[in-house]
This record gives structure tokens, sequence and C-alpha cells, in this order.
């Protein structure tokens, strides 16, 4: 396996582990550990590297998804951003799920959300997904139902997104900076809910904050409060909206909006260092 071919295959298997995993550098341990395994049997009985390795990681990244839920569970965790603005040319941004459902994927089980993402974001049939990961075509239906009852108040299964113009989100900075409460009241929807996830070492003001007048008060509060002083760039985030956050050149917090009939529906706030050391 050449350098060049070898690089190919990362490339290939990026997005079905990341997609299952929300952790970029899961996503590459996953790849890393496979192809390091691949390289050291004998494939006398592989008649489809590609289809081999594309199997091989999706089952590693769903064992890896099994443990990080455990450690996890007792904290609001959000996925590592990944930039499609500036993505590597040579990973198809196109496979990467948005943000705001990796962030509903985490209701799911591990199993669940691999047939999800399998049947919905690469269209696999039943059949593929069942040979996949080692279980029945019976099986992987009553999976893929399960994932989709558990998000049944999402309203659609489009794993894309459709973001505003860059010119809502400097409209928005701009009120923020103002302290203009009343027509950052008019961005917001009613049943706002702002996310924030620091991760084992740094403490965030509130994890969950639900509703449009007790988004507000926080909105501005953390604005003021820490991020005040710092320079902010728009940036693309999973085909999101997102702001950074800097201090000189070092990256404080990320910002990823959901926007739903123009207005704020979610803003997820990641300011663990280890989810933003990959991001520029």
């Amino acid at each position: 396996m050449t350098n060049l071919t070898l690089k190919n295959y990362q490339n290939i298997l990026f997005p079905y582990a990341y997609n299952i995993l929300g952790s970029v550098e899961d996503a590459k341990d996953a790849i890393q550990d496979v192809l390091i395994k691949h390289l050291s049997i004998n494939k006398d009985h592989i008649e489809n590297d590609i289809g081999y390795l594309v199997k091989s990681v999706i089952n590693q990244s769903i064992n890896i998804k099994k443990r990080r839920s455990k450690i996890t569970s007792n904290r609001l965790w959000l996925p590592e951003p990944l930039s499609t603005e500036t993505a590597d040319n040579n990973i198809d941004s196109e496979e990467i799920i948005s943000y705001s459902i990796l962030v509903l994927l985490e209701k799911l089980t591990a199993s669940e959300r691999a047939v999800f993402i399998l049947k919905e974001a690469f269209d696999y049939p039943h059949k593929d997904i069942a040979k996949t990961i080692d279980i029945t075509i019976e099986n992987s239906r009553k999976l893929l139902s399960r994932g989709k009852t558990k998000l049944a108040n999402y309203q659609t299964t489009n794993l894309s997104y459709s973001a505003p113009l860059p010119s809502y989100m400097e409209s928005y900075i701009q009120t923020i900076k103002n302290g203009d409460m009343k027509r950052l009241e008019k961005m917001l929807s009613e049943d706002i809910s702002l996310h924030a996830d620091g991760g084992e070492n740094i403490k965030v003001v509130r994890e969950l904050t639900v509703g449009k007048s007790a988004s507000l008060k926080l909105l501005f509060y953390v604005y003021k409060t820490y991020l005040e002083l710092l320079s902010i760039k728009i940036t693309q985030i999973n085909h999101q909206p997102a702001l950074l956050f800097y201090n000189k050149d070092i990256l404080i917090n990320c910002q990823v909006f959901d926007f739903e009939n123009n207005k704020i529906k979610s803003i997820f706030s990641i300011v663990d260092p280890n989810k933003l050391k990959l991001l520029f």
C-alpha cells in the first residue's frame, strides 16, 4: 500500500468514522487502527479492499462509541466541530453530517446511530447494513425504526443544512456588541436552546438553557463576561454558520448556530480545548 493509496483510503473512511463518533480525533484513531491491522494480515480472502476497510472502520467506530458513551454519560457532550469551509479537499465534505443532526444522534445507541447514518446519509439498503455490522436484515430495520422513534420530535430526516447569508451572522455579532436586547429577542425562536460543553476541565456557566428569556440573559452575560475582548471570525462548521472567538491566536470558543424559519433555534457552544485544537 503506497502513501498515496493510504491517504486516499483515509479520506474515504473518514466520513464513516466521524459521523458515527462525532470526534475527529477518535475517527482518525479508528482509521489508523484498522489500516495498521490491514497491513499486517493475509489479504488472499479479501475481494474488495475498500469494502473490507469500510466495514472494519464502521465496526471499530461502533465499539469506540460504546466505550465513550459510558465515560461521558454524566455531562452534556457536544460533537467535535469540523470545518466544512476549509475542509481537506480530498475529503468529501458533503458526506459530513450537519452539526445539529450529530447532536441529535447522541440520543441513540451506537448501533442505532450506525444504522441510521448508513441508511440516511450513505443510502445503504438494509441488506448491506446487515452484512456490514453483522446483524440480520430484520434487526437492521428495527434499529432504524427505534432510532427514528427517538428522533421523532425532529421534523426532517434531511442530514444536510441550508445556512442563512453571512450578513445575518454579522447582524447577530453587531447586536450582541451593542447590547441590543430588543433586536436580539426578535432573532431568537421562542423555544431556543443553548448548549455548552467545557469538557472535563472547564466549568461552563450552564450546560443547557431553554427559552427566549433565559437565553437572552445568558447570551449577553457570557459575551460581556468572557467574550467581549476577543476577536470574532464567521465560519462554517459541519455546514452550519458558526462563530470562532480568539484571544490573539488562541481559539477560545466555537459557537455553532441552528436556524428555523429565519430564527435562531439553537446555539452549540464548545469551549473544551481538546475539541478546538484542530480548528483554525
